[in-house]
């Protein structure tokens, strides 16, 4: 059963409690290449920058909390991959396996179609498991992995792309 909550658009005023979610990501996981905290400041010149040009979403608990967010980027500089974007999503660990990254992920991969985007690309830690059983639950399939790209925690990390054709 899902939890009740609210996905919309991000919001600039979103950028620090979503900053907050990503730094627990960068502090304890490698979910993440980025190895120092972010700003507030940062996080939201980030955000606003792919919000101007794709879509960016924001999962709001009853609360009011962030209970996760989920964007799209460009995936490479050149022209001919314009219809092809990366994508983002990040949960509070106290959402997890619920419902709502497939709600998330469902809503951006919607959201990308209706803007022309053909190819949606998740880079993955190999690692990350539940993220690359995640991706396959929603249709991405495997399609590269690269040994010892990353280092993060003083060891070497692999990753995995995948990709959905919408």
């Amino acid at each position: 059963m899902s939890t009740p909550l609210t996905i919309r658009k991000y919001k600039p005023e979103d950028a620090g409690g979503i900053c907050a979610l990503y730094n627990y990501y960068v502090g304890h996981t490698t979910a993440t290449f980025d190895t120092e905290p972010l700003s507030d400041g940062t996080m939201r010149r980030r955000l606003d920058s792919i919000a101007a040009d794709y879509p960016c979403l924001v999962a709001v608990a009853p609360d009011g909390g962030i209970a996760g967010y989920a964007y799209a980027h460009r995936w490479k500089e050149r022209d001919a991959y314009v219809t092809t974007a990366e994508t983002t999503i990040y949960l509070h660990p106290h959402y997890h396996r619920n419902g709502i990254g497939r709600r998330l992920m469902t809503e951006l991969a919607g959201r990308c179609r209706a803007a022309g985007i053909h190819t949606l690309i998740a880079c993955l830690t190999a690692e990350n498991e539940s993220s690359c059983r995640f991706h396959e639950n929603i249709g991405f399939v495997r399609v590269s992995y690269f040994r010892e790209v990353g280092r993060k925690f003083n060891r070497w990390l692999d990753i995995a792309d995948y990709q959905l054709v919408l």
